[in-house]
């Protein structure tokens, strides 16, 4: 399946350090990720011989993280092996090269460009460890109850609305799902015979989708230790370690995938206005957007007339926090007022809805939420 980047304002520098940066920080993720076990280490070996003496056995646990992190460190290095030339319109291949160390001696103003540095790649790796519980979430058993609470409301709803026996072809029904992630909602969509489009943005997505939707052939080739990162919450050192094979399915080959496609680029400016979806569904997206109300109203236009839009998930809104985006917030009860001012009907409403996202089913600390699932319709006039 070819992926396809329609971003047509494309600052091609900048694209193409990020895309580097990108890049790095998978190839860096084992390197970034065993500091964190470097630095149990030397602070157990700082402690007295008696304490020392009685974290025996969870020193001997730190040395099988890293095994953990050899296994994953081979499934980052295969998801970032072909991605520059993924985009069957832009080449990357020019381009990708790690930066060489770099001594910066004394020099104050260096060191702090070094720092800051590193504190990019760190962040950016920990996107990187959050790919990897983004692919037990969407492409292996253990996300199978995920997906039952945030896919399966969606899948049904679709099926509801677009029933095979009112179309010769399923196909002609075109569904698109920005936000698409990893591919696993928009792959089920087109799995049941729709023509179904996915959109990302994040490159981190991008790269490991591309994987595994198309040079995964069989199930459960590969294994993943997603906890491995996580320090905290523990019943067990054993749940540190638990690995997850993926994918449970076949997406190169249980379904012809004629049907789907996935892009890359910010989603308002990949659509552009015009009536050309039967159906929008969007999960754990619509919060993403610095103005909420600019992805309503996009929605709303690339919608036929009569046309659904198919909703799950809070509203966590990404850019709150956020010093340099103007964000805004608005709650629940008022944004279905700015829904219904845009022009859609709303025909189904529904709150506190349990779900989670990437959760450790076996951590101490569980976060759950309650969203909300609405079904829209735009209308014939």
């Amino acid at each position: 399946m070819a992926y396809a980047n329609i971003n047509e304002e494309i600052d091609e520098v900048k694209e193409r350090a990020h895309f580097i940066a990108v890049v790095n920080a998978f190839k860096f993720y084992k390197l970034c990720s065993l500091d964190r076990i470097h630095k149990s280490e030397k602070i157990i070996t700082s402690l007295p011989l008696s304490h020392q003496r009685r974290l025996e056995k969870y020193k001997s646990y730190l040395s099988k993280f890293k095994k953990c992190l050899d296994v994953n460190n081979s499934v980052v290095h295969m998801i970032i092996q072909d991605v520059n030339t993924m985009f069957e319109n832009v080449d990357h291949s020019n381009s990708i090269e790690i930066n060489g160390t770099e001594s910066f001696g004394r020099d104050y103003n260096k060191c702090s460009l070094l720092s800051q540095k590193q504190h990019k790649m760190q962040h950016d790796v920990e996107k990187v460890q959050s790919v990897l519980k983004n692919i037990v979430r969407d492409w292996s058993e253990h996300g199978a109850m995920e997906r039952e609470q945030c896919y399966k409301p969606i899948l049904d709803e679709i099926e509801e609305r677009f029933p095979c026996d009112d179309y010769n072809e399923l196909s002609h029904v075109r569904v698109l799902v920005p936000g698409a992630g990893l591919g696993r909602l928009a792959w089920e969509i087109a799995a049941r015979g729709y023509m179904c489009q996915g959109n990302e943005f994040s490159l981190f997505m991008l790269f490991a989708s591309n994987f595994i939707l198309n040079r995964c052939s069989e199930p459960n080739m590969y294994t993943v230790h997603p906890w491995v990162h996580q320090y905290v919450n523990h019943l067990t050192c054993e749940h540190q370690l638990v690995g997850a094979q993926f994918p449970d399915v076949r997406p190169t080959g249980d379904r012809p995938n004629h049907n789907f496609s996935m892009t890359a680029g910010d989603f308002l400016k990949v659509y552009s206005p015009g009536e050309d979806w039967d159906c929008v569904a969007t999960c754990f997206f619509i919060d993403c957007a610095p103005n909420v109300i600019e992805f309503v109203e996009r929605i709303y236009a690339i919608l036929k007339p009569g046309g659904y839009w198919i909703n799950l998930g809070p509203l966590l809104y990404h850019y709150s926090d956020m010093t340099t985006e103007n964000s805004i917030e608005p709650p629940y009860d008022i944004l279905v007022e700015v829904i219904r001012d845009v022009g859609f009907e709303v025909l189904k409403e529904e709150t506190a809805v349990k779900t989670k996202y990437a959760q450790n089913p076996n951590s101490m600390m569980q976060h759950e939420y309650n969203s909300v699932f609405f079904v829209c319709k735009k209308p014939y006039f």
